[in-house]
C-alpha cells in the first residue's frame, strides 16, 4: 500500500456509509465518482451509503463506482467521509490510511486519541484554510447550518413546540422577535440574513469591527451589527427571543460567550440553538443532541445542539459539500498527498494528524498534546 506521505497515487478511494445518529449525508456523489474514474482512481462505495441522500446504488454502479461492504470500503488507501469517525469504526483505522473527513478533534477528543494510537493521518475538512483565513470546506456545511438556525429557532418559538408563542417576524402592531447572533461568520451571517428576512429584529454581533464592516453593504432589514463585548452580550442575552451561537476557533474548541446565569435570566420559551456545538459549543448549558431528539430544556430555555445540523436536509448538503471536496479528492488521490499539498498549500492546515503526531497547533491545545510543523509529520 502507498504510505500517507508519498508522492505516488493513492490507488483506491472509500465511501463508507455514515453511521453516526441521524446523519444521512454521503461523501461523493456519482457525478463526484464519475470524475475520479476518469482519473483512472478505484472508487468504492459501501452499498447502501447514499440511500438517506436520495442515492441508490444504482446510480454509483453506472457512474463506474465498485459496490462493496463495509470492511471493503475502509481498506483502500484514501477514505473520505462526512463525520468523524464512530467507536465502532475505530477498528478501521490504521498507519498506511489517509482519512479526509469533518474531524471536530476538539469536540471528540476519543476520536483523535484514536488517530494517533493507530497513526492514522486525518485530514480535516474544516482546517482546511486559505491564505486570507476563509475555511473552503467548512463554508457551504456553515451556510447551511446557520440558515437551518434561523428556520429551526423560527419554528421552536411556536408554542406547540415549547416556545414562547412568538412569531419570528410579527405582524402589523406587534412586535417582532428579538435574535441575537453570536458570531459574523458564514454561520453567523447566513443566520442573520434569514432571520432578518422573516423580519425579525435582529442583533449581528462579532468582534471584529472589519469583518461587520465588510458585511455591511449588504445588510437589510432589520439588522443592527454590534462590535461584541463581554458587557454587550450580558445586556443584549436576557432579552432575546432566539439566541444563536455561531462562533468558531478553527481546530480548537470554541469559547464559552454565555455563561449558565446569563442562560437563567432569558425568559421562559426563548430558544438557543448553538451550532458551535460540534467545536464543543458557546453556551455553557449546551448539550449535543440529535436530530431524532433535538431539544432539551434547561432553566426554561429550548436548547438546540444538534452536531451534525445539515444532515437535516441530506440532499442540499451531500451536493453542496462534494462541489468543494471533489478537487480536493482529485489531487490526494492522484498525486499523493505531499504533491497535494504542494500544489495547494491549504491543505497544510488540514492536516491534523500523521504518524502519531498532531499536525495543527488548535486540535493540539485542544488535545493537550504537542505539535509537529504539517511539513515535518510528513517526511
Amino acid at each position: 500500500m502507498t504510505s500517507p506521505g508519498s508522492t505516488a497515487p493513492i490507488a483506491s478511494i472509500g465511501v463508507p456509509t455514515e453511521i453516526k445518529r441521524d446523519e444521512q449525508r454521503v461523501a461523493l456523489t456519482p457525478d463526484g465518482v464519475r470524475e475520479l474514474v476518469s482519473h483512472g482512481l478505484e472508487v468504492r462505495v459501501q452499498s447502501g451509503a447514499g440511500n438517506g441522500a436520495g442515492i441508490d446504488d444504482s446510480s454509483y454502479a453506472e457512474a463506474g463506482a465498485q459496490l462493496v461492504n463495509q470492511e471493503e470500503a475502509w481498506a483502500a488507501h484514501l477514505v473520505v467521509k462526512v463525520k468523524e469517525p464512530q467507536a465502532e469504526e475505530f477498528r478501521f483505522l490504521r498507519g498506511d490510511l489517509v482519512l479526509f473527513t469533518y474531524l471536530h478533534l476538539a469536540a471528540y477528543p476519543d476520536v483523535g486519541r484514536a488517530l494517533l494510537d493507530a497513526g492514522t493521518t486525518g485530514v480535516a475538512y474544516e482546517t482546511v484554510q486559505l491564505d486570507n483565513g476563509n475555511l473552503p470546506l467548512l463554508a457551504p456545511m456553515s451556510e447551511i447550518a446557520g440558515r437551518l438556525a434561523a428556520q429551526v429557532g423560527a419554528h421552536l418559538l411556536e408554542k406547540p413546540h415549547g416556545g414562547r408563542g412568538v412569531l419570528i417576524g410579527g405582524c402589523t402592531g406587534v412586535r417582532p422577535a428579538r435574535v441575537v447572533v453570536l458570531g459574523a461568520g458564514t454561520v453567523g451571517w447566513n443566520a442573520a440574513r434569514l432571520a432578518a428576512a422573516m423580519d425579525a429584529e435582529v442583533f449581528l454581533l462579532d468582534h471584529s469591527p472589519q469583518r461587520l464592516r465588510s458585511l455591511e453593504s449588504d445588510r437589510s432589514g432589520r439588522l443592527v451589527s454590534l462590535v461584541s463585548s463581554r458587557g454587550l452580550i450580558e445586556r443584549m442575552v436576557p432579552g432575546a427571543d432566539l439566541l444563536i451561537g455561531a462562533v468558531l476557533t478553527p481546530g480548537g474548541r470554541a469559547p464559552t460567550l454565555v455563561d449558565e446565569d446569563l442562560v437563567r435570566r432569558m425568559k421562559p420559551g426563548s430558544v438557543i440553538v448553538d451550532v458551535a456545538i460540534d467545536q464543543g459549543g458557546c453556551i455553557a448549558t449546551s448539550r449535543e443532541t440529535t436530530h431524532t431528539d433535538p431539544v432539551v430544556t434547561i432553566h426554561g430555555v429550548q436548547h438546540y445542539a444538534v452536531g451534525n445540523m445539515p444532515g437535516a436536509v441530506p440532499f442540499t448538503s451531500t451536493e453542496a459539500l462534494v462541489s468543494v471536496t471533489l478537487p480536493y479528492i482529485v489531487g490526494i488521490a492522484g498525486r499523493g498527498l505531499v504533491e497535494a499539498v504542494t500544489e495547494r498549500p491549504e491543505l497544510l492546515s488540514g492536516l491534523n494528524t500523521v504518524d502519531g503526531a498532531v499536525c495543527h497547533p488548535g486540535v493540539a491545545k485542544a488535545l493537550g498534546v504537542p505539535t509537529r510543523h504539517p511539513m515535518a509529520c510528513l517526511r
